[in-house]
């Protein structure tokens, strides 16, 4: 072969293999003319050998050892020519100091995975029991950028503009009643986009995608005999820069990244946005007793917090956690991000228990975190959305306070949890207004806007949004942990009977609650989330914590969209409603001034008595002034939300309206359905304009035009 130029000429030859010494940037295996490049980190490794298997196969294919000169700095980079790389798999072997008190764990007889695989294979069908005798696990593959995207980009909608659908790849198309090709898998989601369009959706947050071992700590079910618990929310990675294949119709055929960019192009066609649930936190190799898979062999020493004697602090509650804050995994997990911003068109991360990013090796919390700032200033990354949740399993809690360098959202946990008490008659109005109007006590700083609020009352974490109105308590009898697992503090209400019931006052009654839980949610100034089906009652039978389950208590249940046709109507109509309403997406915070000369102030506050608000009281409500819409930069109608959450009806007297408009009745949960609700635009006029009897514990919108 005459590789014409000098660079791609082969300088030295293993066996039958012809080499060349190496680029070290990129890490991980990248396609070269005639060859690939391979690049591996290590600060402590004395040497290290790069291992080829045919795909598949039991036994390496071979072994080749890096050259001595083919090192810079701590960097081992080669070039191997002549590979059919589109049918190999790659690993490496590290050897160096085994000193668990130093925090060094070489061992030259496992093989490692790069931690920079653009593609994984030996776990290719989600569920298959794995050959426990397989030499390597989690197999590097290459991964060819062959993808069309056409003219797509991010969508790039303003923050303030999302309504956001938090979905599990598997569990939104594995019910059997999804009736769709390939259910459990990105290709099963795309067959869902007119549903998803159809309930007003323009940005899914997908929990873990990146390549996890749905067999870590898996176990028999106790309740279900022949089932197993799995890892199945994916809470624990394996690799960074991979798609799980077991989420993917073509994962078997090794086709995982094409069906992830088709389902990313497809969504963006039709204006919904992708946003990943990144976990940074910890990896897949535990604690102590954990395997070995990639950092653990590579570098544990720089990868992993460790205490003074070498263990693993475990602020994630998973075993380990990463070092963030040392400039190596710093960079991991920038050029991670870069990577799915840049090759998957991902239009934002949400960063599970992102306080620990915050952390310095030693655990304490950094004033000015360098990663986050990092990531805030990024200019690959300056249009993608950075979701943070705030906490983290070490007690850090930084709800309003977590370093933002004016980018990074939060998940509103105070939102959550003054939602819930309000709704069941627990919290006062005085508590509510504020997260109402997109919290500007823990958000009005620092240049940040109220989209800085992701408002939420229910997520995958805890109950959904049907049983917590049917449950006082957790019910997780299913996860083998003798119900001791998940969190405590629910600030549920079971409306009188815990569980099913027949009983058709207490059923209303929840239905109503959970429309008053989505009204408030859809008029409340930030970012709205909803939980996937949500919208249709899903239940998970009072199991707060489904992380295991690979079965109905996960699973979207189709043929509730029939059952619950009032509630999918509902949620379909409170989002249309704030689609057509400019006035509920406000970029900055309300002044409660009036600026615009309207004779109404952007917010006014209210009670039973307009222009009084009782702020001790179960009672609530407030006007938008249609003329401040944008911050005056639109015009809109004017909104006015009266909130009910005592057990009696009570009359509210209505501010009255300039300029011969009259209100118009959006929506009212105490109303018989179909009258709870009205679309868009085709709302009738209230009979009387200056006031009305709300039913107990009921939502009401008005809308003056």
């Amino acid at each position: 072969m005459d590789y014409g130029r000098i660079d791609i000429h082969p300088t030295h030859t293993y066996g039958d293999f012809k080499l060349r010494r190496g680029r070290p940037s990129p890490f991980g295996a990248t396609l070269v003319p005639g060859g690939v490049n391979f690049s591996i980190f290590s600060s402590y490794a004395k040497s290290c050998v790069l291992v080829l298997f045919q795909k598949h196969a039991k036994e390496p294919m071979a072994e080749i050892p890096f050259p001595d000169e083919f090192r810079i700095g701590n960097v081992f980079s080669m070039i191997v020519f002549d590979l059919d790389y589109e049918n190999i798999e790659y690993g490496y072997r590290m050897d160096g100091p085994f000193n668990p008190k130093e925090g060094h764990w070489f061992d030259s007889s496992k093989i490692l995975m790069d931690p920079y695989a653009k593609l994984i294979g030996g776990r290719d069908v989600w569920g298959e029991t794995p050959d426990w005798s397989d030499i390597y696990h989690h197999r590097a593959r290459i991964a060819l950028d062959d993808f069309d995207w056409g003219d797509d980009r991010p969508l790039e909608i303003p923050p303030e503009d999302l309504v956001v659908y938090e979905m599990h790849v598997r569990s939104f198309t594995k019910h059997p009643s999804s009736q769709v090709k390939h259910p459990g898998t990105f290709a099963g989601i795309r067959e869902k986009i007119p549903y998803i369009k159809e309930l007003g959706i323009n940005a899914i947050e997908l929990m873990p995608v990146y390549e996890f071992d749905e067999f870590e700590n898996s176990r028999p079910n106790p309740v279900r005999p022949g089932e197993t618990l799995l890892n199945y929310w994916g809470y624990s990675t394996v690799g960074f820069f991979a798609p799980k294949a077991g989420y993917a119709a073509t994962g078997k055929l090794g086709m995982q990244v094409d069906e992830l960019k088709t389902l990313v192009k497809e969504l963006h066609k039709n204006g919904i946005e992708v946003i990943l649930d990144v976990v940074f936190n910890h990896t897949a190799e535990g604690n102590e007793y954990g395997p070995y898979i990639s950092f653990r062999g590579i570098d544990n020493k720089t990868y992993y917090m460790l205490t003074p004697d070498g263990y693993y602090y475990n602020f994630s509650g998973c075993g380990n956690t990463l070092n963030c804050n040392n400039p190596i995994v710093r960079n991991i997990v920038l050029d991670c991000l870069r990577y799915w911003a840049a090759e998957y068109h991902i239009d934002g991360f949400r960063f599970d228990l992102a306080s620990i990013l915050g952390r310095d090796p030693r655990g304490y919390p950094l004033p000015n975190p360098p990663l986050l700032e990092t990531l805030a200033f990024d200019p690959i990354l300056a249009k993608c959305k950075l979701i943070a949740e705030a906490w983290d399993a070490g007690g850090l809690y930084q709800v309003g306070s977590f370093p933002a360098f004016g980018r990074w959202a939060e998940w509103n946990g105070k939102y959550r949890d003054t939602a819930r008490k309000f709704l069941k008659g627990d919290a006062s109005a005085g508590e509510m207004a504020p997260r109402l109007s997109g919290s500007p006590d823990l958000y009005a700083w620092e240049g940040r806007g109220p989209a800085t609020s992701i408002n939420f009352i229910t997520a995958h974490d805890g109950f959904t949004l049907m049983d917590m109105v049917s449950y006082n308590y957790k019910h997780n009898e299913a996860n083998g942990e003798n119900n001791n697992d998940g969190s405590n503090d629910n600030d549920s209400w079971n409306c009188g009977w815990e569980g099913p019931t027949d009983d058709p006052g207490i059923n209303a009654l929840r239905k109503r609650q959970v429309k008053n839980a989505v009204a408030m949610l859809m008029v409340s100034t930030g970012v709205p989330m909803i939980l996937m089906g949500d919208e249709v009652g899903r239940t998970q039978y009072g199991n707060n914590n489904t992380y295991c389950h690979d079965n109905e208590l996960n699973w979207q249940d189709w043929t509730l969209l029939e059952k619950n046709a009032d509630l999918f109507r509902f949620f379909k109509n409170c989002i249309a409603f704030r689609h057509a309403h400019p006035v509920l997406r406000s970029k900055y915070h309300f002044s409660n001034r009036d600026y615009m000369g309207s004779g109404y102030a952007d917010i006014t506050w209210h009670g039973t008595q307009a222009w009084n608000a009782d702020w001790s009281g179960r009672a609530l409500a407030f006007l938008l002034c249609g003329k401040h819409a944008k911050a005056g930069t639109v015009e809109d109608n004017y909104v006015y939300v009266a909130m009910n959450m005592h057990w009696e009806a009570l009359w509210f007297g209505i501010p009255g309206l300039r300029d011969g408009m009259k209100w118009h009745v959006f929506a009212n949960t105490g109303a018989p359905t179909p009258d709870d609700i009205w679309e868009p635009g085709s709302e009738p006029m209230l009979e009387n304009q200056s006031g009305l009897l709300l039913g107990s514990r009921s939502v009401l919108i008005l809308v003056g035009k």
